[in-house]
């Protein structure tokens, strides 16, 4: 009887710590804000003639690095939110305009319109199931988060290609 009243209130606990450390809509727009501007840092930092620049011939560029985290944007938050998404899935890598200034926009863009997207969201909608492409299920929420994993992932990836531009990194933006 006390090890079921134990596991009770260990479920319990586990539950209400789940739930203390879950983000609010408010929190994960804030996130979002803090991770936009740090991706334009990066954006800034790279010289225009360095936006075509790939580590390996088999790699993506730096340009193609950013919008592959715009295409990532808009996919991953809109499967998550229920959206539409204003452009197809891999349309942004394959512009054909990976000018400093059509990246910028388009990365901008893309930050944006997450942003408004998780502000739009009913905060109730969050704890909801849902499949990522067909095969994925778990809460809008935690979708929401591998969207934020994902283009933390790459943007960190081009590190890399501003080392190899002769450009020092933006500092750690955690806060």
């Amino acid at each position: 009887m006390k090890a079921l009243k134990f596991i009770q209130v260990f479920t319990l606990f586990l539950g209400l710590s789940s739930i203390a450390i879950a983000q609010s809509s408010e929190e994960m727009v804030k996130e979002w804000e803090r991770a936009k501007a740090y991706t334009k840092e990066y954006l800034d930092a790279m010289p225009e003639k360095d936006y075509s620049l790939k580590p390996k011939p088999e790699m993506r560029s730096f340009a193609e690095q950013m919008l592959h985290i715009t295409d990532g944007n808009y996919g991953l938050v809109t499967a998550a939110t229920g959206e539409k998404s204003p452009h197809d899935m891999g349309e942004m890598e394959k512009s054909a305009d990976k000018s400093k200034a059509a990246v910028m926009k388009a990365v901008m863009d893309g930050y944006d319109f997450v942003i408004n997207d998780i502000k739009s969201l009913p905060a109730d909608k969050l704890d909801e199931k849902v499949t990522l492409f067909g095969k994925f299920d778990m809460t809008r929420r935690v979708a929401l988060e591998k969207a934020f994993e994902h283009q933390t992932h790459h943007r960190g990836q081009t590190t890399v290609y501003l080392r190899l531009a002769g450009v020092k990194p933006p500092e750690e933006k955690l806060f």
